[in-house]
């Protein structure tokens, strides 16, 4: 199996983290897994070799690269940094070394042009999508995202390819599953004293900052205690750490966290991200406020909203504006537990071992 994937402080590290997810799925069924990346800045190339993983770089992004042919270009184009066709020349290089059996590719800037020209090197080629915004030339498409449906890929996808569509696909790492019981449980009787800040690894625009500041507003009980978990390369991790030295509730900043599911169970609320972190929070049932921090969010946003299982800031302007008023209307057990109940029907933690067990399949 070969993964196409990418992180950058741009692109943020979602897209290579699910990877490394459903990498993990398909080992344990005796797949030999290799991932292909570029060396964006804020790169997770160490992060892939440490969990037991090959890895093959493609070299840093160009600094006077050449855009996309005109009629070709794509709305993330950027995030390449490359030429679709400079892409795929040097991947199939390796993929010719490695003959695969699967090629999984997860990247926004990538689209039919470029998985055509690399399926000569590979059996089988699956796509994992958000955006539904491109053609597609594959055998297999995942798309996890609430409010999705087939009908979104019509005239986008060869008659041929098979769709995994919804939640029930989500790709979760397995302490998910193996958490949500007991973090259900616990949304029975808890009361909103540990709030969780996760603005995921980058946080390019210091959401976390801004909802530190905003915070202090708020009518909070004393005894509250409040996390922020970061990546150790975001930007303006320093000035999270100082604003915490000054919030009125005790508030500890960590990074580069291994725990993230038991941290998610043990919160009460959780201040988010949205994003593929959106479903690992309503498989455990953790009430949830979804900050929107890029557009590609959006849609998924407003339909976990519309469901009821997020309080929603569509914007990290507004958290100043909408985020006091958000934390009072989930400040008492009724709330919570209602949200929770709500959240928890979409997701239950096996969505990797579907994928996975659907890609042994038609390796058979």
């Amino acid at each position: 199996m070969v993964f196409r994937a990418d992180a950058s402080l741009q692109i943020g590290s979602g897209h290579v983290m699910r990877c490394l997810t459903l990498a993990g799925a398909l080992k344990a069924k005796g797949a030999d897994c290799h991932f292909v990346c570029r060396e964006h800045p804020g790169h997770l190339l160490e992060l892939i070799r440490s969990k037991g993983f090959s890895s093959h770089s493609l070299g840093a992004s160009a600094s006077s690269r050449q855009q996309s042919q005109a009629g070709s270009r794509l709305e993330y184009d950027d995030w390449l940094g490359a030429t679709q066709d400079q892409d795929s020349e040097r991947c199939s290089e390796i993929l010719a070394l490695l003959e695969p059996d699967w090629l999984v590719i997860d990247h926004y800037a990538l689209d039919a042009v470029w998985e055509s020209s690399v399926r000569k090197n590979c059996s089988r080629l699956l796509v994992i999508d958000d955006l539904a915004n491109r053609r597609h030339e594959c055998d297999l498409l995942v798309d996890q995202n609430l409010g999705r449906t087939s009908t979104d890929y019509v005239g986008l996808i060869n008659p041929s390819c098979d769709l995994l569509i919804g939640t029930q696909y989500a790709l979760l790492r397995p302490e998910f599953a193996n958490l949500r019981e007991s973090s259900l449980v616990r949304r029975r009787t808890s009361q909103l004293r540990h709030i969780l800040i996760t603005m995921g690894g980058v946080d390019q625009v210091n959401a976390t900052s801004a909802i530190l500041e905003s915070l202090k507003s708020c009518s909070i009980s004393p005894d509250c205690y409040i996390s922020v978990i970061m990546g150790l390369n975001a930007p303006f991790l320093p000035d999270v750490i100082e604003i915490a030295k000054r919030m009125p509730w005790p508030t500890e900043v960590f990074y580069n966290v291994t725990d993230m599911g038991e941290r998610m169970a043990a919160a009460d609320l959780v201040i988010g991200a949205a994003g593929s972190t959106s479903w690992e929070r309503c498989c455990l049932g953790v009430p949830t406020i979804v900050v929107v921090l890029a557009d590609n969010q959006r849609s998924g946003a407003y339909a976990m909203k519309k469901s009821g299982c997020v309080e929603l800031i569509d914007h990290p302007d507004r958290i100043p504006d909408l985020l006091p008023s958000r934390v009072i209307s989930l400040s008492v057990h009724s709330a919570l537990r209602k949200m929770s109940e709500k959240a928890s029907r979409f997701v239950d933690g096996l969505g990797v071992q579907r994928v996975a067990n659907k890609m042994s399949f038609n390796n058979e």
